[in-house]
């Protein structure tokens, strides 16, 4: 007597073993945004207005602007190349020329959105924390 299974109920099992592995709940979107927390350290650290680049590989710039403190996306929005800070607090696209001023505002495209704004916060420890969003 044979034990083995016939083409049919193998192909059953592959497909169900298949599904039953799936990684993500029924109904998840593979393609939700995903949310890091960066902590950008001391809020101290950023005293004096300025453009502080020392996250743009991270994806943002921290700005400081009388009171504000905040995060600006270091991506543009046109084609996602990194932007360069420029001496005068704006941001210049080194791919296709796009420029932002130092509130993220298009001043010259092809860019026509003009740059997120990762909400930040300053936690218990005076630590600048940025959430940036991926999707």
């Amino acid at each position: 007597m044979a034990t083995g299974i016939n083409r049919r109920e193998f192909l059953i099992l592959a497909v169900t073993a298949v599904a039953g592995c799936s990684s993500l709940p029924p109904g998840t979107n593979s393609s939700a945004p995903k949310i890091r927390l960066v902590n950008a350290g001391p809020a101290a650290d950023y005293a004096v207005d300025g453009v502080y680049a020392r996250f743009r590989n991270q994806g943002f710039f921290v700005i400081r602007q009388g009171e504000s403190l905040f995060a600006l996306s270091a991506i543009c929005t046109h084609k996602k190349c990194k932007l360069d800070a420029e001496p005068d607090r704006s941001f210049f696209c080194p791919c296709h020329g796009s420029t932002f001023n130092p509130d993220g505002r298009v001043t010259q495209g092809p860019a026509r959105r003009d740059l997120p704004k990762p909400e930040t916060f300053i936690n218990d420890k005076g630590e600048l924390m940025v959430k940036i969003t991926t999707i």
